[in-house]
């Protein structure tokens, strides 16, 4: 059992012996588990992500921090999870200064570091800004309503607002809404910086944080909420509307990562740069647009805003060629909070203590012993704040004042058929964990239902 009751900033020592890979993480916002067609999508396109399968590893049991944004990129940075991590729901709360995140572990490694994207982990003028918690470059969305409009009147380039072309007549308080005039695609802009900051890198170890905003929806938008550019292939499609902006969203971005890795290729950098793609969560019903559409959430129960499988488990695909076999597929247990440890071990530094995560690097590497989690743990503070645990291929679930539910994912993957009755004495464990795995939060606090069935 792994217990964390603290951690500590230590500072990172780099090992001479290690040649340090340049390390992508390209983060999508609301995809599902059944979204690309290497994980088995029938209807949208996704070459480019299929082929970054078919030459790395795809993940096929691989969990995101939280069913929602900001408490999931918070456990991806920081190592921690929504029990011990600062931010374990969607309030705007600012990262503290003593708050570690990879990128400031990188940062001290040596390692170039740019964000480009959706943080959601800060605010203008505060503590939690990517240039204080370990990024030399920055530009994007800080907030996430702000993030929800693909046509906003401005990005955030480090510290300072950058005026856009495009026109939002009753902008909301932290630049959310929607636009009248739609002139300049923020993804675009995004990508375009992303790109030059390899350029600009490619001759140092660099670490490119990439959490680009599709396919969410523009929520305040109604059914019109899924923003593209166009509809590309999908435009003559006997679909909803809302449905062939999903697909065209995903597609898009799908595009992008293509030109992102010829961009590897031409400068030749390919072979020292590790690149991880996956989700922050499971698909939305937001927009417009119904997950059960394109069966985005695959064979799984559930999507975003649920603990089921559907909500949490997320497709990673890692890529380093020459490394990492290519067309290879993993069933380790796994989840966000692994990746900090994880490029550690990849950069051959050493992680603070205290983490939650352990490096899956000797699964992507088929080197050393893989170390496994005794289980994965979650909470989250919306339907009502519910708890949820992996452990023994069960999943245990269980509500504010509610008795836990529990599920065998190997008769059961759908988790349909509750068990609890039949298992007491793991019920007894789960309920344990349940509340030695979290540290008192004022901003999420959780009474604990003492007792057993």
């Amino acid at each position: 059992m792994i217990l964390v009751s603290a951690f500590c900033n230590l500072p990172v020592t780099q090992a001479a012996t290690v040649e340090r890979p340049n390390i992508i993480f390209i983060l999508a916002d609301d995809l599902g588990y059944g979204d690309l067609g290497c994980y088995g999508q029938q209807q949208i396109r996704t070459p480019h992500l299929d082929r970054l399968a078919s030459e790395g590893m795809r993940f096929t049991r691989f969990y995101a921090g939280s069913t929602v944004c900001a408490p999931s990129r918070c456990t991806l940075m920081t190592g921690l999870h929504t029990g011990h991590c600062l931010i374990r729901g969607n309030r705007r709360v600012d990262l503290r200064d003593k708050d570690y995140t990879v990128a400031e572990m990188l940062q001290g490694a040596g390692y170039k570091t740019g964000m480009f994207g959706k943080w959601g982990l800060g605010s203008e003028g505060g503590t939690g800004l990517p240039n204080r918690q370990g990024f030399d470059a920055f530009f994007g969305y800080l907030d996430q309503s702000h993030a929800h409009n693909y046509y906003p009147t401005f990005l955030i380039r480090d510290t300072e607002r950058e005026p856009l072309d495009n026109v939002v007549p009753r902008p909301g308080k932290q630049g959310q809404g929607v636009a009248s005039e739609k002139k300049t695609y923020s993804h675009d802009l995004i990508m375009e910086e992303a790109l030059r900051f390899v350029d600009q890198n490619h001759d140092k170890p660099f670490f490119l944080y990439l959490p680009v905003t599709i396919p969410h929806a523009n929520n305040e938008a109604g059914d019109a909420g899924m923003e593209v550019p166009d509809l590309g292939i999908y435009a003559d499609r006997d679909w909803p509307e809302p449905e062939k902006g999903r697909a065209a969203m995903i597609t898009y971005l799908d595009r992008d990562v293509g030109r992102l890795l010829q961009k590897l290729k031409d400068l030749n950098i390919d072979d020292r740069t590790i690149v991880f793609f996956s989700s922050d969560n499971g698909p939305h019903n937001e927009g417009g647009s119904n997950s059960e559409f394109f069966n985005s959430s695959g064979s799984l129960r559930g999507s975003k805003r649920y603990l089921y499988e559907g909500g949490i488990r997320v497709p990673l695909i890692v890529r380093w060629p020459g490394k990492i076999a290519a067309d290879s597929q993993s069933d380790h247990v796994g989840a966000f909070w692994d990746f900090l440890p994880t490029a550690a071990d990849l950069a051959g530094i050493q992680p603070p203590k205290g983490m939650d995560g352990l490096s899956f690097a000797p699964t992507l590497l088929g080197k050393g012993q893989q170390k496994e989690h005794d289980h994965l743990y979650w909470e989250f503070h919306e339907h009502g704040k519910i708890q949820a645990l992996l452990i023994e291929n069960h999943k245990a679930l269980r509500g504010l004042g509610k008795e836990v539910i529990l599920y065998n994912l190997n008769d059961d993957p759908q988790e349909t058929k509750d068990i609890a009755s039949t298992r007491p004495d793991l019920v007894k464990r789960v309920e344990q964990i349940f509340t030695q795995e979290r540290s008192p939060s004022d901003k999420w606090p959780l009474r604990y239902n003492t007792g057993s069935r």
